[in-house]
């Protein structure tokens, strides 16, 4: 194919017009075009064009200077685009399709839905949800370039000159200023170019306007309410401690609010935690600079005796599964795997047959995240001994079932959970798994929470879409099933299809769950909620107290639970630790208060030292607590590992 003519144009478009000013949808679709083939000089005549099919052909880029300002749909699928802002020339873009573009990434769809605030759909799907994302990301790239602005800009002398310390400005907001995962870092860099330079025009025009150099005119951004912005996901790696003595931080007891829980045996109130160790045993390089790699899932080891309890976790983010000794700080053992992305970890105890015909415990860990592969490793030996090739897509989470030590389930973003038995190992410690069951989803699982009172039959699942719930009998012909029912926690047309983000049983009847109210946990029965079903597909779950939590609009926060002693936990976006006694909030007289009970603590963020200066800004993604409440262990998005203790 060569150039494009006018006749061509007219022969592609309609309405049927001998004038290419009249022409409203144009297709040029499987004709083999080229870049250079888009001549600009005639496509600019389409002055009322709408629509636009480029699909199935060669195209690298679009030209910059097209000039279809009213264009509301366009279709690129099945070209060779490398590269998406020339779409910023097309602002009454709502319709855009990219499908079979093999060199865009996701770093491109986000830069689509910054560039055009109008778009609806894209690849046939609605776009809010990128927008959403994208919207939220901006905010905290804005508010960490500021804060990098005032840093900087305080550190100049007045002899400096202004030209060449702003131009380096952009450059160390470049090269510093990160957030989110690797994945992400081509969008975030291209945002964080944008904003530095959009500060440093900002600064030029204030100082030109006033003849004095004056505070950038967004320097009191960081007194506004921090950005809220998605939890997303990055990579990095060695244990190192941040505080100057080894493994121990440098604070005191943490800062405690809230009125004591019910005591401990020893007459101690049960939440008398200090912090013992902040490890950053993930980062990137044995990087001991790396403050940005998110950590997002940590578990205890299984005790090896009934009534024992571990101090052993193992804790995920990066490239690297960590196995920590919570008491001495130790990492014990460390798994890596380059290129992959941890997100999920669990635990389950084996009882295998040794050569000798010994029965022995053996715990394995399995991990999983970016790439879709679950690896079960045995930790004790270093090694891993088995892989799952579960999902085509990231697996976000994963639990095994506490009915069967061998039944794993696996949660993707195919919108897929499924049930595989791993098996037994043979005598070289190799597992063959196999594929029991697949739940369809419609919407990304987050959590998943076998039922306590009967977890060999009925699992739930925290999606983006709300709370579900499948049968997961073995003894049911259907290998393949689709959500029995969906539980919503308020009532009104806004009810379904929230975000949970937080799932966990407090006991065998007590759900606690996060993300379908702003600023609060729920607590709800599960025998109420299930026993008044009927027949229903979509139930209102029996709330039975509500709780006080940050009143922050991130996702991701995900809460634990400690049945034994009753507890609740959760982080925030400040790194505070939040803790609920619910065994005592249950018992109080019904009817319960209406209002959100308050924490019964919260564990303020010691601010250990790193690199000379104290680390205060961070999020705790995770809180994870030992069965009798000895340990505690947070997870950040500035690569800490924060243990806690009990004295």
């Amino acid at each position: 194919m060569g150039p494009l003519s006018a006749r061509l144009l007219m022969q592609r478009g309609r309405p049927k017009s001998d004038r290419l000013g009249k022409i409203r949808s144009l297709d040029l679709s499987g004709l083999e075009l080229l870049s250079e083939h888009l001549d600009p000089k005639l496509l600019c005549r389409l002055t009322q064009l709408q629509e636009l099919d480029l699909s199935n052909n060669r195209l690298e880029a679009l030209p910059d200077n097209l000039g279809l300002s009213h264009l509301r749909v366009l279709r690129c699928a099945n070209n060779q685009l490398g590269d998406v802002t020339a779409l910023c020339q097309f602002p009454k873009l709502e319709e855009l399709s990219l499908e079979g573009n093999p060199f865009l990434t996701v770093n491109d769809n986000l830069k689509v839905s910054f560039l055009l605030p109008k778009l609806r759909k894209v690849n046939g799907k609605d776009a809010s949800s990128t927008y959403s994302q994208v919207e939220n990301l901006n905010r905290e790239l804005t508010s960490r370039v500021t804060a990098h602005w005032e840093k900087f800009m305080a550190t100049l002398g007045p002899e400096e000159e202004a030209e060449k310390t702003q131009a380096d400005f952009v450059k160390s907001a470049v090269r510093d200023v990160r957030y989110g995962p690797e994945s992400l870092s081509e969008f975030t860099q291209w945002r964080v170019r944008m904003i530095s330079e959009e500060l440093v025009a900002s600064s030029r025009t204030q100082v030109h306007e006033a003849d004095s150099p004056e505070k950038p005119p967004e320097a009191g951004a960081a007194h506004k309410p921090r950005a809220r912005l998605v939890a997303l996901k990055r990579p990095d790696d060695v244990p190192l401690s941040l505080s100057p003595s080894k493994r121990v931080c440098a604070s005191p007891l943490a800062q405690v609010e809230g009125g004591p829980v019910a005591g401990s045996d020893d007459g101690q109130p049960l939440m008398k935690l200090e912090p013992l160790h902040f490890l950053q045993c993930h980062s990137k390089n044995n990087s001991p600079r790396d403050l940005e790699t998110q950590l997002w899932a940590c578990a205890f080891e299984p005790a090896f005796e009934e009534g024992a309890t571990s101090q052993t976790v193992a804790t995920c983010g990066g490239e690297a599964v960590c196995v920590i000794d919570c008491q001495t700080g130790i990492v014990l053992h460390k798994y890596k795997s380059s290129g992959e992305e941890f997100f999920s970890v669990a635990w389950t105890a084996l009882m295998v047959v040794t050569q000798a015909g010994h029965k022995k415990r053996w715990s394995v860990l399995a991990a999983a995240g970016l790439r879709g592969l679950v690896r079960l490793l045995h930790v004790r030996a270093g090694f891993c001994c088995g892989v799952i090739r579960a999902h085509k897509k990231a697996i976000a989470t994963l639990c095994f079932s506490p009915a069967h030590e061998t039944h794993l389930f696996t949660a993707s973003y195919d919108k897929r959970i499924i049930l595989w038995d791993i098996g037994m190992p043979n005598q070289d410690y190799e597992f063959q798994a196999s594929q029991l069951l697949t739940l369809d989803t419609t919407s990304i699982p987050l959590r998943l929470c076998p039922v306590a009172s009967c977890p060999d039959a009925r699992l739930l699942a925290g999606c983006e879409g709300g709370c579900c719930c499948w049968d997961v009998r073995l003894d049911q012909p259907q290998k393949r099933r689709v959500c029995e029912v969906e539980f919503v926690f308020s009532e009104g047309s806004e009810a379904s299809g929230r975000r949970v983000d937080g799932l966990a049983f407090v006991n065998e009847d007590v759900v606690a769950s996060k993300g379908s109210g702003q600023g609060t946990i729920c607590l709800w029965s599960w025998r109420q909620t299930w026993g008044g079903r009927g027949s229903q597909s979509t139930v209102a779950v029996v709330v039975l107290a509500r709780l006080q939590w940050s009143p922050t609009e991130l996702a991701y926060f995900s809460l634990s639970t400690c049945p034994d002693k009753g507890i609740v936990l959760c982080g925030d976006e400040e790194g505070n630790v939040w803790l609920y006694d619910v065994s005592n909030i249950l018992k109080q007289p019904p009817p319960l208060p209406a209002a959100p009970q308050a924490p019964t603590q919260i564990l303020k963020w010691p601010q250990p030292w790193a690199l000379g200066q104290a680390v205060t800004k961070t999020m705790v993604n995770t809180v994870v607590a030992n069965a009798s409440f000895t340990y505690l262990t947070a997870l950040t998005d500035s690569n800490i590992v924060a243990i806690w203790g009990r004295p």
